[in-house]
C-alpha cells in the first residue's frame, strides 16, 4: 500500500476534477439524452469531489462526470455507451476500500451504485436474500433479524460498506474462520458485462456445479470483469446464543500458543481476534478505554450457538493452561463494548505518516511473520502496530511515524515507508501467504502481483479480463 499522511487532503483532480475532450463531450451528450426519461442524472462539476478517493489514501484522478443509476437496465444503457466510445468506468460502492479500487482514473465515468439499494427479496424457506448492490451490509442484517437470519460476511467496515464492494473485493471480516469470506455466501450474480450485454451466473439451491463457476470468477474481481447489479446471498440462522471470553498474553507468540490450544479443544470459535500492545495503546488513545490496564496482548475470542457458554468456558481453561489471564465475559453489554473497540484498532489521535498492509498466512506463520513486521520497524525506524483475525492467519500490520509538529498537511511520507512495507509484503510471501488477504488488490499492491501470481497465472488472468472486456474499459490499472 502507497504511504499516506492521515492529514493529507487536496489534490490536482480536488481542483480539476473533470476532464472532457471533444470526443468525451460526444458521449456525455449521447449519455445525456439516453438517460434523459431516467432517474439517473449525470453529476459533474463540484458534485463529482466525493466520487473521487477512496479510504485508501490514493488519489483519485479526473473524472468525466458521476453517474448513478437506479436500475440494471439504466446500467446496460450506460455501458453501451462506454463500450461504443471507449470512456473507461469506475465502479463505486460506498468507497470504503483500503486499496484504492474505487479511485477514479483520468478521464472515467464514474458509476455508483448508490441508488442500486433495494433488497428484493428475502425467503426464509430458502435461506437466502436478493439484494442489489448498494444495500449497506449492516443494513441487510437488520432487516434480517425479523426473519430470525443473517448474513455472515462482516467486513469492519460492515455499518458503511455494500453489499456490491464486499462481493468486488471478496471481503472477510471477524467471522470468517468460523463461516467463510464474501464468495462462501454468494450463491449468484446479475452482472452487465463492458458492452452492456446481462448476464446471470450461478443458481438459487445451495448446491449446484453445472459449467465452470462464473460466480466465483466475479467475486473477488474488482469491477474488472463486470458490474455487479443483483446478488442472491446464501442466509443462516441467528445463533441462539454467543459467549466472548477475552484473555491477556505477555507476547503475541504466548497469545498465538493460546490459539493453537482452542483447536485441540475441537471447539470452533465464530471468532479469535488478537490486538497487539501498540493498538490496545492506539485504542485507549482515541475512545478513552483502559484496555492495557489489563495487560500486554489482548485475543478476543467470540462462540455462538446452543453450546456457545459451554464452549467458552472449554476454551478459557485451553487459554488458562497456555498462561493467559482468561476469563468468560459474561456482562453482555461488556462484550459488545470489547466488540466494538476492536472494530475500531485503526484510530489516531494524532497526525501520523502510515502505511498499513493485509497479509496473510498459513496459521503456524503467523507469529514469526508478526515477529519480521516488528523486525522491519525497527530497521526502517519506524512505530509497528497489528491486529489479527488470528483463527484463519490474516494481520492487518501498521507501519508509522509522527508528522513533525509544524510540517504541511501535503508534505509526503518518508520513502521508508513504501521501503519497509515492500519488505512486509515480501516476508509474507517467503513464509507461504498473501500480498491481500481481504482487502483486494486495487491499485496499492499491484507491484506485487507478479511475486505471487508469477508470469504465466498473471498473463492467464489478464487473458481471462480481455475475453469479459476486451477495449479493457472497466477499472482500468487496477487489480490485474
Amino acid at each position: 500500500m502507497t504511504a499516506r499522511q492521515l492529514v493529507c487532503v487536496g489534490t490536482e483532480a480536488a481542483t480539476h476534477p473533470l476532464r472532457k475532450t471533444t470526443v468525451t463531450d460526444t458521449f456525455l451528450r449521447e449519455l445525456g439524452q439516453a438517460l434523459a426519461d431516467t432517474s439517473a442524472p449525470l453529476l459533474d462539476e463540484a458534485d463529482v469531489l466525493p466520487y473521487l478517493d477512496d479510504r485508501s489514501g490514493t488519489a483519485g484522478a479526473r473524472a468525466l462526470a458521476v453517474v448513478r443509476p437506479g436500475d440494471a437496465a439504466e446500467v446496460a444503457t450506460v455501458l453501451t455507451l462506454a463500450h461504443r466510445h471507449r470512456v473507461p468506468v469506475v465502479t463505486r460502492g460506498a468507497g470504503t476500500g483500503l486499496s484504492g479500487g474505487a479511485t477514479a482514473v483520468d478521464g472515467c465515468l464514474v458509476l455508483s451504485t448508490e441508488r442500486l439499494n433495494r433488497i428484493v427479496e428475502i425467503s426464509p424457506e430458502d435461506e437466502v436474500a436478493v439484494v442489489q448492490p448498494g444495500v449497506i451490509n449492516a443494513d441487510l442484517n437488520g432487516a434480517l433479524a425479523a426473519y430470525g437470519l443473517y448474513y455472515a460476511p462482516d467486513p469492519a467496515s460492515h455499518a458503511i460498506s455494500t453489499i456490491g464492494g464486499n462481493i468486488a473485493t471478496n471481503a472477510g471480516g471477524l467471522r470468517s474462520a468460523k463461516y467463510g469470506v464474501t464468495r462462501d455466501s454468494v450463491l449468484a450474480l446479475d452482472v452487465v458485462l463492458a458492452d452492456g450485454t446481462a448476464l446471470r451466473t450461478g443458481h438459487r439451491s445451495v448446491k449446484g456445479v453445472t459449467g465452470l463457476d462464473l460466480t466465483a470468477l466475479f467475486v473477488g474481481s474488482e469491477g474488472a470483469l463486470g458490474v455487479i447489479v443483483g446478488a442472491t446471498v446464501r442466509l443462516r440462522p441467528l445463533p441462539a446464543a454467543t459467549a466472548t471470553v477475552s484473555a491477556y498474553y505477555p507476547s503475541v507468540r504466548a497469545a498465538l500458543d493460546g490459539v493453537r490450544q482452542i483447536s485441540r479443544t475441537g471447539v470452533v470459535p465464530a471468532v479469535a481476534e488478537l490486538i497487539d500492545h501498540a493498538s490496545l495503546r492506539n485504542i485507549d488513545e482515541h475512545s478513552g478505554s483502559r484496555l492495557t490496564d489489563g495487560g500486554h496482548v489482548l485475543l478476543l475470542v467470540r462462540t455462538d450457538g446452543h453450546a456457545a457458554a459451554a464452549e467458552a468456558e472449554d476454551i478459557a481453561a485451553a487459554l488458562r493452561h497456555t498462561g493467559g489471564d482468561a476469563r468468560r465475559v459474561t456482562d453482555e453489554a461488556e462484550a459488545e463494548r470489547l466488540w466494538e473497540l476492536r472494530r475500531s484498532g485503526r484510530g489516531r489521535t494524532r497526525p501520523l505518516w502510515t502505511v498499513g498492509e493485509d497479509v496473510a498466512v498459513p496459521k503456524s506463520k503467523v507469529a514469526r511473520m508478526y515477529e519480521e513486521g516488528e523486525r522491519i520497524g525497527r530497521r526502517y525506524g519506524l512505530d509497528f502496530a497489528a491486529v489479527a483475525h488470528a483463527a484463519d492467519g490474516n494481520l492487518h500490520p501498521v507501519l508509522s511515524r509522527p508528522v513533525p509538529e509544524g510540517t504541511p498537511a501535503t508534505s509526503p511520507a518518508p520513502p521508508e515507508l513504501d521501503a519497509a512495507a515492500d519488505e512486509l509484503v515480501r516476508a509474507a510471501l517467503a513464509l507461504g501467504g498473501t500480498i491481500t488477504g481481504e482487502h483486494g488488490v486495487g491499485v496499492t499492491k499491484r507491484r506485487w502481483l507478479e511475486d505471487e501470481l508469477g508470469a504465466a497465472g498473471l498473463a492467464l488472468q489478464r487473458g481471462v479480463k480481455a475475453v469479459f472486456d476486451p477495449l479493457g474499459i472497466l477499472n482500468p490499472g487496477k487489480a490485474l
